[in-house]
């Protein structure tokens, strides 16, 4: 009879989180679908990355199931001078642990953290990821633009997607 799978915990990342974190990026980096990025980033910059965020007071999020961080949420601020208003929301979940509501749960989470601390929260999808594109929508992102062909990895073109959530104005989550 195979095990239940251990509850997901949302919480508020600490200093102790930041190898499973990184990892946690890497493995979905790794995927090169999601993400900017293709690779792990180095363990000393994961670490300089959450502790700005804490020290800031960004949201920054983890999906814990028993220990394993299985997912991220994280809102910093822009690092424009002109944009201080505004945060960039990053998050992924683990391959195996998708389709079960930890994404909504992390970004609902996320966002009701940065009320208060942001105006509006931003962020960058691409075009095929159409399962985010939908997360974003029905917690109340809107698109702002397209970057057509913004990215291009292994000789392939996807569009970036510009999506804001304005947190002044109502939204309901389904």
């Amino acid at each position: 009879m195979p095990h239940p799978a251990p509850e997901v915990v949302v919480r508020g990342i600490t200093l102790g989180d930041i190898p499973g974190f990184r990892d946690a990026v890497g493995a979905v980096a790794a995927e090169r679908l999601y993400l900017a990025r293709t690779s792990a980033f180095p363990l000393d910059d994961a670490a300089r990355f959450v502790a700005a965020n804490l020290a800031g007071g960004h949201p920054q999020l983890v999906a814990d199931a028993a220990g394993e961080i299985v997912g991220w949420c994280d809102i910093h601020r822009s690092e424009q001078e002109v944009s201080q208003h505004v945060g960039i929301l990053g998050m992924g979940v683990l391959r195996s642990w998708r389709r079960r509501g930890i994404g909504r749960r992390l970004i609902v989470t996320a966002l009701e953290a940065a009320r208060g601390t942001f105006e509006q929260v931003q962020l960058d999808v691409y075009a095929t990821n159409q399962h985010a594109l939908a997360l974003y929508a029905s917690v109340g992102f809107v698109e702002q633009g397209r970057k057509r062909r913004g990215r291009k990895l292994d000789g392939v073109y996807d569009d970036i997607v510009l999506m804001t959530r304005f947190l002044d104005e109502p939204h309901r989550t389904p």
